[in-house]
């Protein structure tokens, strides 16, 4: 049996040296996508969305169309913000949650389902900040969706595990349309299987031929209406036509000379400069001393305290944003740092009281050409 996940190498990533462009995500195939897009002129937004599409085909433990985005972009001297994560559907609240006999919000199914933004923000950005078509820019993905590519250990590794939990958990006809486009043949692929995703390159095409009109107004979008009507699910086409990406100012704080750019809430980027700003207390006389280790593990876990306290859309936030990157709260959240592990607990600021909002995001796709620099966010649904 091949042990696919074994490295010799405790440290088996090389450093990468590049003059004129450099691509960097999870999977190599959808990395080489970003480079074929700038060799054949594309900028680092044409790499970058080419790239975040083909991580929907090939990486599809992590990635999908029905994901939100987030991105920062550096060009021509201005730093943009986009925000295209989900919005609520209009028919959504408590109590017609409740209504559905739960208490809670659900993990999986049609209800958490918010109106999915990556698509909208592929083609804003692509018609904002790009030089190839949204078509050039997408073939990519749909060549790998339609010829099909070898599964990687990782995430065939990723597939199998989730198989096997939504085989053990999901017997609802809702989740049968899963089980036939991943596990056609009743199980998910091994590793270095060929495999092809038809469907999901019909869902590309339409998205780049329509500039991403498809799935909001059109085809894609009456079929979403449609599955979502039968299982009971919030969402509609109504919902999916009114949606719009928004441009939005980032938010900055500096560390040691240096100034961290990240975007505001409701993306979870605040947590990022709050530590930075914890830290920043400190004099850190080791790189990888003990002591600094524990600094930095004690600064973000009160970070992420805050965060998960207070981060949520910004119309409902109860504090401001430059209240809690002050100089006057981070030093007072630097003082529970001691020689001990703590609990962490959220701070209390002044006219805001702290709630739990836990939330899951991690950066998927960073691309850099000569003149222009993005980092983008996929959330998978």
């Amino acid at each position: 049996m091949v042990d696919y996940h074994f490295s010799p190498n405790a440290l088996p990533r090389n450093s990468i040296f590049a003059k004129r462009g450099m691509v960097a995500t999870a999977q190599p195939l959808a990395a080489q996508a970003g480079l074929d897009i700038l060799k054949q002129g594309g900028n680092a937004i044409d790499a970058a969305i080419a790239t975040a599409a083909c991580l929907t085909v090939v990486e599809p433990t992590s990635n999908g169309l029905g994901s939100d985005a987030f991105a920062l972009i550096w060009t021509k001297g201005k730093l943009h913000g986009l925000n295209a994560s989900g919005t609520a559907p209009q028919t959504m609240s408590i109590s017609a949650v409740q209504a559905r006999g739960y208490q809670n919000m659900p993990a999986h199914g049609l209800i958490p389902v918010m109106v999915p933004g990556a698509p909208a923000a592929w083609a804003e950005c692509s018609r904002k900040f790009g030089k190839l078509s949204l078509a050039a820019v997408l073939q990519p993905a749909i060549d790998y969706a339609e010829r099909g590519f070898p599964v990687s250990p990782v995430v065939a590794l990723n597939w199998k595990r989730a198989f096997n939990e939504y085989k053990e958990k999901f017997h609802d006809a809702m989740f049968d349309p899963w089980f036939q486009t991943f596990a056609p043949n009743g199980r998910p692929p091994e590793p270095g299987t060929l495999w092809k995703a038809p469907d999901h390159a019909h869902s590309l095409r339409a998205i780049a031929e329509t500039h991403s009109d498809a799935f909001y107004k059109g085809e894609l979008a009456d079929r979403i209406d449609a599955f979502s009507r039968k299982h009971s699910g919030f969402i509609r086409k109504s919902d999916l036509e009114n949606y719009q990406v928004q441009w939005i100012e980032p938010i900055s704080t500096t560390y040691r000379g240096y100034e961290v750019w990240e975007l505001p809430p409701n993306g979870q980027g605040l947590v990022a400069l709050l530590g930075l700003n914890i830290l920043k207390q400190f004099e850190l006389t080791s790189e990888a001393g003990i002591d600094t280790y524990h600094k930095q593990i004690e600064a973000l876990k009160l970070a992420f305290s805050d965060g998960k306290a207070y981060i949520t859309d910004p119309s409902d936030m109860t504090s401001e944003t430059q209240q809690l990157l002050s100089e006057t709260y981070a030093k007072e959240r630097a003082g529970l740092i001691g020689q001990s592990a703590i609990a962490p607990e959220p701070g209390r600021l002044s006219k805001a009281e702290p709630y739990i909002l836990p939330r899951r995001m991690r950066t998927v796709t960073w691309c850099r050409s000569s003149k222009v620099t993005l980092w983008a966010s996929d959330r998978e649904l």
